[in-house]
C-alpha cells in the first residue's frame, strides 16, 4: 500500500523560509517504484481547489513550477531515498494552504490537473503570517 507522509510545515513570517519534506513507501506493491513517477507538490488554501505548486519528473530532468511560485520555490528529489523535497523561501502570506504531495504517471501537464494525480499525501499545513 503507497503511503506518503508530509513533514516541515508550520508558522512562518512573511520573508521566512521553510523546507517540506514527503517521505514515501510501499510503490512497490503496485508493481512500480519511486522512481518511475513523476512527482509533484499541490497546494490547497480553504475554499480554494488544489493548485499545482511543482513537479519533478521521475529522473529530476524536467521541473516546473506554477507561475505564484517561481523564483522562490525549488523542488527536488532523491530516489534511493523515495523522498520529495520543497525549499520554499521570500514565503508570501497568499502561501499559505495545506499542502500535498503527490504522484502522476506522466510529467506532461504536471501542474494543470489534480485530477491526474495517483497518490496524494496526506497534507502538511503551511501558514505565513504578515
Amino acid at each position: 500500500q503507497v503511503q506518503m507522509v508530509e513533514s516541515g510545515g508550520g508558522l512562518v513570517q512573511a520573508g521566512g523560509s521553510l523546507r517540506l519534506s514527503c517521505t514515501a513507501s510501499g510503490f512497490s506493491d503496485d508493481g512500480f517504484d519511486f522512481d518511475d513517477y513523476t512527482m509533484a507538490w499541490f497546494r490547497q488554501a480553504p475554499g480554494k481547489e488544489h493548485e499545482g505548486v511543482s513537479c519533478i519528473s521521475w529522473s529530476g530532468g524536467h521541473i516546473a513550477y506554477g507561475d505564484s511560485v517561481k523564483g522562490r520555490f525549488t523542488i527536488s528529489r532523491d530516489n534511493a531515498k523515495k523522498m520529495l523535497y520543497l525549499q520554499m523561501d521570500n514565503l508570501k502570506p497568499e502561501d499559505t494552504a495545506m499542502y500535498y504531495c503527490a504522484a502522476l504517471e506522466a510529467f506532461d501537464n504536471c501542474l494543470e490537473s489534480s485530477e491526474d494525480v495517483v497518490y496524494w499525501g496526506q497534507g502538511a499545513q503551511v501558514t505565513v503570517s504578515s
